[in-house]
Order: C-alpha cells, then structure tokens, then sequence
C-alpha cells in the first residue's frame, strides 16, 4: 500500500519541524465557483435582457472586478476575526489559569476523564499538561472551544479569493471580448467546463469521485445562470 508520507524518523521530525501546512483550497474553491456563476449570471441576464455586447462586457467586466475584490475584502475580514477570536479565548485561558489554577486543572481532569481515562494515568496526564504552560493553553483553547491555533494568513486567504475569482469569472466574458461567432453558446460551453473542472478537482480532497462532484458543481452554476437568463428575460419583457 502507498502511503501518503514516510514514517521514518527523518522524515517524521522534518515533516513536524516544518509545522502544518494551511490549505487555502477553500478560498480556491469558493472564490473560483462564485466568480463562474456570477460572472456568468450577469452574461446570462444580459443575453436574457438582449443587451448589445459592449453592454453585456460592461455590466461583466464591472461586476467581476467589484464582486471579486469585495468577497476578497470579506474573506480578509473573517480570517482576521478568527486571528483575534483566538488570540482572545488564549488571553481568556491566561487570565483563569492565573486566578483559578485549581479550577482550570480540575477542567483538564474531567476532559481527559471523559475521554476514558482515569486513576494513575489520569493524574499523570493532567500533571504532564499543566507542568507546561502553553501546553496547557493550547490544550484548554482546543478542547473547550473547539479551536485550533493553525489559522489562515488573511492576505493570502484574500489574494486566493480574488485570484480565482477573477481567472475563472473571466472565461465567461472571453467570447464575447474577442467577438466570436454563436458567443453565448461558446461562453456557455466554456462556462460548463469551468464549473465540472473545479468540481472534479475539488474531489481530489474529498471522498466522492472526480465525475460526481463535478457534475454537481456543473449543476449548481448552470442553475444559477438560468435563473439569471429567465429573470432577464422576464424584467425586459415587464419593462
């Protein structure tokens, strides 16, 4: 069987002296399909609305720019709240182990406790991790609230954001900036293989299989994009 790693003990402690590795396929993920299907709504609103193209590449062009920088700013904000909100339970944890060590040792027993240990092994236990400070933060911030210390860089988060926001949520607009001929059905066929590419890349990280999650990402974005058309079509006619 091929493992993922090697387990030697060189392999082990430079693998942990690097420390673990954030992942931003999230903001990849999250901002590549969002820029696809909004992108391609306001095409597909435009095109329902029968818009001239230098309009459609306006409204496009616009909305990619704004939209991408904006879901970038948000993505920047919400890592850095999450920075702060940790930053804050640690100073929280500091300030209880300073005034109520008792109290916060007595935390660490019933948690250990509850995880099925007890007696001798127990007390060591909770001696090894109140012995060390940090150890004994950490422990606390990660057991009582679920949080842990290993937190997106918000710049990186937001640059991945924006990045796949604007290289995806540009392949829409392609077509109709170079004046193909039949430019809805081609940007609409670009569209497709943008979406069902992100989805099967997206299962090398998952369990499903690289046709399954694609197909299901091709349906969210193509739905979103009718919806677009049909309400285009329809204020126009309204109108």
């Amino acid at each position: 069987m091929e493992l993922e790693h090697s387990h030697s003990s060189d392999a082990i402690r430079a693998r942990l002296a690097s420390g673990p590795e954030v992942s931003y396929l999230r903001d990849w993920i999250y901002g590549g399909i969002d820029g696809t299907v909004t992108t391609f709504a306001v095409v597909a609103g435009a095109i329902g609305a029968d818009f001239s193209t230098r309009v459609l590449l306006v409204l496009g062009v616009a909305n990619l720019l704004a939209d991408g920088f904006s879901m970038a700013a948000a993505n920047y904000s919400a890592t850095r709240a999450e920075h702060e909100d940790y930053q804050r339970l640690v100073n929280q944890e500091k300030r209880h182990i300073q005034a109520e060590p008792d109290g916060e040792r007595q935390e660490i027993r019933q948690i250990y406790r509850n995880k099925g240990f007890d007696g001798d092994q127990l007390e060591e236990i909770v001696q090894l991790i109140t012995d060390r400070r940090d150890v004994w933060i950490d422990t606390m911030v990660a057991e009582e609230y679920g949080r842990s210390p290993i937190i997106a860089n918000p710049l990186k988060s937001a640059a991945a954001t924006f990045g796949a926001f604007v290289l995806c949520g540009a392949i829409p607009l392609l077509p109709f900036l170079f004046n193909l001929p039949a430019a809805p059905v081609i940007a609409t066929a670009l569209t497709a293989c943008v979406f069902f590419g992100i989805g099967s890349a997206k299962s090398r990280f998952s369990t499903r299989t690289w046709y399954q999650s694609g197909t299901q990402t091709l349906a969210i974005g193509l739905t979103a994009a009718a919806v677009a058309y049909v309400v285009g079509d329809l204020l126009i006619r309204l109108f």
